[in-house]
C-alpha cells in the first residue's frame, strides 16, 4: 500500500438532517452532520446494532484483505478480559505518512473519514484488486461506535501508534523505531465498543467462531487464531484442503455422488470480465438432512446469498438438464425446474468480483447483476464435462433431480378438503346420528344406495350414521396422500369421520373423530369382499392410527336365510347363516330336531339391498345380535403387514399375488 492508493471522498454534506426543537424553520434550522456524526446519529444505517460483531468484522475484513492480496499469513482475534477486542495481522501495515492532498496522516484518515480507503484504487497495481471492505465506511464506523480505539502499525522499520475516543483523536500519531524482536510489518487494532449503541454488548460466540473458521477455509495456508483471555482458551484454524475439507466436515447427510469441486477465473483475454474475477466452489448432493449453504464475495460472508448464489444455481441446473437431455432420462410429463436440482445441494461458494455491489452496508447480500453470468459461466461447463466423464454418477444425480420434480408436480396437484365457512362440509349423502358421544356413535360405510336405504330405515337414529358408497372405492395402496381427495368417496369418508389421512409414524389429530366405531358394511359375496378389502387397504395405508386404536370394524351380514317350519309346539323360525359352512350346520341341527332337510326353505341373499330394514337391523345393525369384529394387526407388526398388503394390492405384484393365493388361499379364515 502507498499513499497514492488512498482515495478520499468528502463526508456526507447534506444528510442526515436534524431540526431544532422549535417552530422556526429557516436556514439556521438545517444541521449538517460532519465527519463521523452521521454514524453516531444513525448507527443502524451503517452496521448491525444487535451486538458489536459487525463493527469488529470490519477490522477483521481488512486483515483478511491483506492475506487475500498475498501479503499476510496470520490473523489473530483476541477477546480481552477488560471487554475490548483486538485484531492483529502480519500484512503490510496501514501507511502512516502524510496524505498528499489532505495533509493528515493516512492512518488517521482511514479511521476518521467515511469513504476513505485503499480499496477504491481499482487500477492496475492498486493496493487491492479484490477486497471485501469496499464502501470505505468500515473501520471508521468501528471507530465512531467505540469508547476507545487503539491502532499500532509496524512498517518500514518503524512503529506508529494512534488512539481515538468516539471517533476523535485523543493521542496523536507517535512514531518510533522498531525494537529488536518486534515484528517488522502488520497492523493491530484494539477496540472498546460503546455499549449504548448495541442491544447487547456480548458477542455471539458461535457466529464469531464460524466467521473466523470460514476465513481460514477460504484462504488455504492462512492461520486464523482466536484467543479468549476470559476463558483462557485458544483455537487456531488452518485448512490446506480448502473448500472440500470444510464442506465434507460440515455436511448433513450422506452425499449421493462424490463432492463436485471446481474453480474458474477470467484471464486477461476475457472479453466480459476483469482478470481474476471468477469463483471457486464445492457442491454436495444429499437425499436427506438440511442443506448447508455458505457463500462469500472476496472473503465476505453473504448470509442472505445474492446473485453469485443464483449463478451457481443456474450453472448446476443447465449442466444437469443438458446431461438428462443427452441421455434421454426425463420421463414423459415431467418438467425439470432449477430448484429440482438445487433443492438437495449443499455448497460453499467463494466468488471474486472486482467491484461488487452489496445490499446495505452490512454486505449480507450481493446485488451485482453480472455475478449470475460470471459464476454460471464457469460452473456449467465444468460440471457438464464431469457428468459425462462419470456417467453413472451423472445418472444418480439425474435421478435425484427427477424425483424432486415429480414430488413438486404431485404437490402442485394436491387436492384439499372442500370447505365452506372455514370448516369441512359434511357429505350430503351422510345420514348422521343424533348423539355427539363418540363412545357410542357408529358410522356404517355401506355398499350401494339401495342397501343404504334399508340401513337408514333400520338403524338406531340416536347412535348410528349411514354413509352410502357408490361403486368400488379406489385402490389407494399406491396413491400419494396429497391426491386422495381427488376421489369423491375417499373425500367423503375422511370428512365424515373427522380425521385427516396420515402415516404409521405420524401423530395425527384424532380430536375431531366423530364416531367410536367405523364399520365396513358390504355384501356377503365376492364383490362385497373386494370392496371390503379396498376399504381396509385405505384405512391401513392412510388411517393406520384408527386401526391401532380399535376404531375400524367389519360388519358380517348373512349370506343365507333358513325358514324352519313349525314342529309341534315349536313355532316357525328364521335362522341366518354367515356362509355355506354355517348353513350346513343349521340344516344338520334341524334334522336332529326332527325337521327334514327338504322342509327347510333356504334363501340366498344376493346383496344387502334384498334385505328389508327389519332384517338388516336384526342381522347386522343390532349390537345384541350382529357379528362385527374389530380389525387388528394380530401377530404381525406394521412392516410385516405392509409387505403382505403390497403383494395383495400392488399394481405390479400379479405374480406374487398368484403365488400367495395358490399357497395360502385355502387357509384364509375370518377370526370372529
Amino acid at each position: 500500500m502507498n499513499l497514492s492508493s488512498i482515495h478520499l471522498e468528502s463526508p456526507l454534506q447534506s444528510a442526515p438532517m436534524a431540526v431544532k426543537p422549535s417552530n422556526e424553520y429557516s436556514e439556521g434550522s438545517i444541521r449538517v452532520l460532519k465527519g463521523l456524526e452521521p454514524v453516531k446519529q444513525r448507527p443502524g444505517m451503517y452496521t448491525r446494532t444487535d451486538n458489536p460483531l459487525h463493527i469488529l468484522q470490519e477490522v477483521l475484513d481488512n486483515a483478511a484483505d491483506e492475506a487475500l492480496a498475498g501479503y499476510g499469513k496470520k490473523i489473530k482475534f483476541t477477546i480481552h478480559a477488560d471487554g475490548s477486542y483486538s485484531v492483529e495481522d502480519d500484512g503490510r501495515g496501514i501507511p502512516f505518512g502524510m496524505h498528499p492532498e489532505e495533509k493528515a496522516p493516512v492512518v488517521e484518515l482511514v479511521f476518521t473519514r467515511l469513504h476513505a480507503g485503499g480499496k477504491f484504487d481499482k487500477g492496475n497495481g492498486g493496493a487491492y484488486s479484490f477486497s471485501g471492505g469496499l464502501h470505505g465506511v468500515g473501520v471508521s464506523v468501528t471507530n465512531a461506535l467505540a469508547t476507545r480505539l487503539e491502532v499500532a502499525v509496524h512498517r518500514d522499520g518503524q512503529v506508529a501508534t494512534l488512539v481515538f475516543s468516539a471517533g476523535d483523536v485523543i493521542e496523536p500519531l507517535q512514531i518510533r523505531d522498531l525494537q529488536p524482536g518486534e515484528r517488522k510489518h502488520g497492523t493491530t487494532v484494539r477496540a472498546w465498543p460503546d455499549a449504548k449503541y448495541f442491544e447487547s454488548s456480548a458477542l455471539p460466540m458461535g457466529e464469531l467462531v464460524h466467521l473466523l473458521r470460514s476465513k481460514a477455509v477460504l484462504m488455504p495456508g492462512v492461520a486464523v487464531t482466536l484467543v479468549n483471555e476470559k476463558t483462557r482458551d485458544t483455537q487456531t484454524w488452518q485448512f490446506k484442503g480448502g473448500l472440500r475439507d470444510y464442506l465434507a466436515q460440515s455436511l448433513h447427510g450422506e452425499p449421493v455422488i462424490p463432492l463436485f469441486e471446481g474453480e474458474g477465473f477470467a484471464d486477461k483475454n476475457n472479453d466480459s470480465f476483469a482478470e481474476g474475477e471468477g469463483a471457486a466452489w464445492c457442491v454436495a448432493f444429499t437425499e436427506d438432512g438440511s442443506p448447508l449453504r455458505e457463500s462469500y464475495v472476496n472473503l465476505i460472508p453473504t448470509t442472505a446469498g445474492g446473485t453469485h448464489d443464483s449463478g451457481l444455481r443456474d450453472g448446476l441446473f443447465q449442466a444437469v438438464k443438458a446431461f438428462i437431455d443427452m441421455h434421454s432420462l426425463l420421463p414423459k410429463g415431467v418438467k425439470l425446474m432449477p430448484d429440482d436440482v438445487f433443492a438437495r445441494a449443499s455448497y460453499v461458494l467463494n466468488t471474486k468480483v472486482l467491484d461488487p455491489q452489496f445490499q446495505g452496508q452490512i454486505k449480507e447480500r450481493l446485488n451485482s447483476r453480472d455475478a449470475v453470468r460470471l459464476v454460471s459461466g464457469f460452473v456449467r461447463p465444468v460440471l457438464e464435462l464431469w457428468l459425462n466423464e462419470h456417467v453413472e454418477w451423472g445418472k444418480k444425480l439425474a435421478e435425484l433431480a427427477i424425483k424432486a420434480a415429480q414430488t413438486r408436480q404431485k404437490a402442485g396437484q394436491k387436492v384439499e378438503k372442500r370447505k365452506g365457512s372455514g370448516v369441512a362440509v359434511l357429505p350430503g349423502k351422510l345420514t348422521d346420528c343424533e348423539s355427539k358421544d363418540i363412545s357410542v356413535n357408529e358410522v356404517f360405510l355401506v355398499e350401494g344406495d339401495s342397501a343404504g336405504g334399508s340401513a337408514k330405515m333400520g338403524r338406531d337414529k340416536e347412535t348410528q350414521a349411514i354413509l352410502p358408497l357408490r361403486g368400488k372405492v379406489l385402490n389407494t395402496w399406491e396413491v400419494d396422500r396429497d391426491r386422495l381427495f381427488a376421489n369423491n368417496e375417499i373425500h367423503d369418508i375422511s370428512v365424515a369421520i373427522g380425521v385427516d389421512p396420515h402415516g404409521p409414524h405420524d401423530e395425527p389429530d384424532l380430536s375431531g373423530l366423530r364416531y367410536g366405531k367405523i364399520c365396513i358394511l358390504s355384501d356377503a359375496d365376492v364383490d362385497g369382499s373386494h370392496i371390503q378389502v379396498l376399504l381396509l387397504t385405505l384405512f391401513f395405508k392412510h388411517f393406520p392410527k384408527l386401526i391401532e386404536a380399535g376404531h375400524i370394524h367389519v360388519a358380517l351380514p348373512p349370506l343365507f336365510r333358513v325358514d324352519v317350519p313349525a314342529r309341534g309346539k315349536k313355532p316357525a323360525i328364521k335362522v341366518y347363516a354367515l356362509d355355506a359352512g354355517e348353513l350346513e350346520a343349521i340344516i344338520e341341527k334341524c334334522a336332529k330336531d326332527g325337521v327334514p332337510r327338504e322342509k327347510c326353505q333356504v334363501s340366498r341373499f344376493k346383496g344387502l339391498g334384498e334385505m328389508n330394514a327389519e332384517q338388516l337391523w336384526e342381522t347386522t345393525l343390532n349390537p345384541d345380535t350382529r357379528r362385527m369384529p374389530a380389525v387388528q394387526f394380530m401377530h404381525l407388526d406394521f412392516a410385516e403387514a405392509a409387505a403382505v398388503v403390497t403383494k395383495l394390492m400392488g399394481k405390479g405384484e400379479a405374480a406374487a399375488r398368484r403365488e400367495l393365493m395358490e399357497l395360502h388361499g385355502d387357509a384364509v379364515e375370518i377370526d370372529i
